[in-house]
């Protein structure tokens, strides 16, 4: 994951749906064409930072777990 990043949430230890309230919220901030980064412990964020990005048009850049803790990337529509 080398794209720049403008901003990280690090949503570590928070349940369904938390870590994606955290991102949406940040990405609400953010100008169009900036990546969001988001770390999270929940492995039921795998499926929501999926469907989120197909729902709201923002792209889902990359996807990966490393040591217990997803981390995504999300550039904003």
């Amino acid at each position: 994951m080398t794209d720049e990043v403008a901003v990280e949430v690090d949503a570590c230890g928070l349940q369904c749906p938390m870590p994606l309230l955290h991102a949406k919220r940040a990405l609400n901030r953010m100008q169009s064409g900036e990546c969001l980064r988001v770390l999270a412990t929940d492995q039921g964020s795998v499926r929501d930072f999926r469907v989120f990005a197909e729902q709201s048009g923002h792209t889902l850049l990359a996807s990966e777990e490393r040591a217990g803790v997803y981390i995504y990337l999300l550039q904003k529509l």
